[in-house]
């Protein structure tokens, strides 16, 4: 909790903008960051392209499965859009300024898609579990109605949460040092800017991340122990291959995009480092919305297949 005297009404007009740090600390750098992230976002927008595309135009790619695969690879593209091109401007040409009113938009539309993606990954892990443990009651229970409601529930339930969460954080005051030591608007770095009582701010994170990331990743969980005990009473071991394959992707999705978010959200605020920070938050914010596609297609033999005769024609 941070405990300090009310900021004058100069200090809080001094304060309507921040500055992103980012990796200012290595100058030499700068040029070799922006390339390498440019890099990372052109692959990012090219292969989860890639995907949506196919999944919507191949006929061979229709079950509910690919359509959850879609919304979840558009989503990707929404995510790391929310701070890649900020992060990628103030690299190439060293302002590092962003408005108040900037900050909390970014942050805004950064905990909407995260919050989206870790319901999207519970809606993944559930058509999985009716696929291999009901397969005949499979058409049934993920027709074509519950597949848009379980998607629109997912895009739509963090939007009111995440509002009022970044409300919350904006209406603090702010004072003192205004650079956020981080190459995107996040919460702990902005809340160690604020001025007076941070409680219910840090309440409120731990809230958030319980419920959009523990409760999620435990109903994941929960599916993926029925999944792998059926899976294992299976007569065959080409059987159990074939069974395990379908899921094996999303499961290692859900360790990399959770784990780093976890960790970095429900940390005790004694042992957050600004620099662990960082790193942790290239894994759930850049680097496992680049590697997501590359697991889905090269562990997906019909998604293999579709791209193999798109290249060929």
């Amino acid at each position: 909790m941070n405990h300090q005297e009310k900021p004058t009404k100069d200090n809080l007009t001094e304060l309507m903008e921040f500055v992103l740090l980012g990796f200012a600390d290595m100058p030499h750098l700068q040029w070799f960051l922006f390339g390498l992230f440019l890099i990372i976002y052109i692959i990012i927008l090219m292969s989860n392209g890639t995907i949506f595309l196919i999944t919507k135009m191949d006929p061979a790619l229709q079950s509910p499965m690919y359509f959850f695969l879609a919304n979840f690879s558009f989503l990707e593209i929404c995510y790391v859009s929310a701070t890649l091109p900020k992060m990628l401007m103030n690299l190439g040409t060293q302002r590092r300024r962003i408005s108040l009113v900037a900050c909390a938009t970014q942050l805004w539309f950064f905990l909407m898609f995260g919050g989206t993606e870790c319901l999207l990954l519970a809606v993944m892990a559930y058509d999985r579990y009716v696929a291999i443990c009901n397969p005949l009651h499979y058409p049934l229970v993920m027709n074509h109605r519950v597949c848009i409601q379980l998607v629109t529930g997912s895009w739509t339930i963090a939007i009111p949460i995440m509002t009022g969460h970044t409300y919350q954080i904006f209406s603090l005051p702010f004072c003192g040092s205004k650079q956020i030591n981080h190459f995107f608007c996040d919460i702990p770095p902005i809340l160690k800017l604020a001025c007076g009582d941070t409680f219910v701010n840090e309440m409120l994170v731990y809230i958030s991340s319980v419920l959009f990331a523990v409760v999620p990743f435990l109903l994941i969980l929960g599916s993926y122990s029925k999944i792998i005990s059926t899976i294992l009473k299976l007569p065959s071991a080409a059987s159990q291959a074939r069974a395990f394959s379908t899921c094996s992707s999303h499961l290692m999705v859900v360790v990399l995009f959770f784990g780093s978010a976890i960790i970095t959200y429900l940390r005790p605020n004694t042992r957050h480092s600004e620099e662990t920070d960082k790193v942790l938050s290239l894994f759930y914010a850049v680097l496992t919305p680049m590697f997501n596609p590359m697991i889905y297609s090269l562990r997906n033999k019909d998604v293999v297949m579709v791209l193999r005769k798109l290249l060929c024609k």
